[in-house]
């Protein structure tokens, strides 16, 4: 999965005049040394990839990135809620449709070799104004309308 995100963020950075620095980290020390890197460069921050290592370690990155000051956009809306800045998921219930459609057909008898990928086309996101503002960032207006849900 890292290498399916990698790509494209790859691919979309020059639109955005972004520069990446893809870093695996499978520890907590190598998450401090990494968010302290991104933190010391000019206008750092961290696109946090929905893998289990980020998961399983969310209050640790969101601690790091609020002890830094570091904007993180996160994968998952429990980021949010553990009191990280902004999030851009798939909807939930697009997966869920997804997902049952799948099921369906197999137990209907296709051969699940035999039926397409298909990937979600529906995303939230997801805005912390209470992290936004101890990090003492300025929300856009328009990021604000353009949100799914902001926390507060």
């Amino acid at each position: 999965a890292f290498d399916y995100f990698q790509r494209a963020a790859e691919a979309a950075a020059p639109s955005i005049q972004v520069d990446l620095v893809p870093t695996r980290v499978e520890s907590a020390a190598e998450m401090e040394r990494a968010v302290t890197s991104f933190a010391s460069a000019s206008n750092g921050g961290l696109l946090l990839l929905p893998d289990p290592t980020n998961v399983g370690n969310r209050a640790l990155i969101v601690a790091l990135a609020a002890q830094h000051r570091l904007p993180a956009v996160y994968p998952f809306r429990l980021f949010i809620t553990a009191g990280g800045l902004m999030a851009y998921e798939t909807e939930q219930s697009e997966i869920s449709r997804l997902v049952a459609s799948y099921v369906d057909r197999i137990l209907r008898g296709a051969k699940p070799a035999d039926e397409p990928v298909q990937v979600p086309t529906k995303y939230a996101t997801v805005l912390n104004l209470k992290t936004a503002r101890a990090m003492e960032l300025e929300v856009p207006p328009s990021l604000l309308v353009r949100a799914d849900e902001v926390i507060e």
